[in-house]
């Protein structure tokens, strides 16, 4: 059997990281790619991709193009394009996307559907 790879982002190609000392609560927005190294909470909704890196903690619910993760989140995830889960990722929550990859030693506790997410205002 192949092991699943995925490509890790190179923080320096973004225009945003939330550095580990960043605490955020409520409803993030936000249109570029983004990094989260420290701690989210409440609603993240993007036109663009998220990235969790290894120390973050997001409590949210999550909707992106693409959503990679490597911390902590406790939330359901939805992705208009894929979800990738690396081996030190941990998630508690459903996680809805045509493409979702796992690599071996994630946790995982919740649904997986690999289906389009229905987006607001969308029949």
């Amino acid at each position: 059997m192949t092991e699943v790879q995925i490509t890790t982002v190179d923080e320096e190609q973004l225009d945003t990281v939330l550095a580990l000392d960043v605490e955020f609560a409520g409803e993030m927005i936000f249109t570029k790619p983004l990094m989260i190294k420290g701690r989210v909470s409440g609603i993240v909704r993007s036109e663009s991709d998220l990235y969790i890196d290894e120390k973050a903690v997001v409590e949210a619910d999550i909707l992106a193009n693409v959503v990679s993760v490597k911390g902590t989140v406790k939330g359901n995830i939805s992705a208009r394009e894929k979800v990738e889960l690396f081996a030190c990722a941990s998630v508690d929550g459903d996680v809805t996307a045509p493409q979702i990859t796992m690599e071996t030693g994630c946790r995982f506790n919740g649904a997986c559907r690999m289906v389009a997410p229905q987006i607001d205002g969308e029949d």
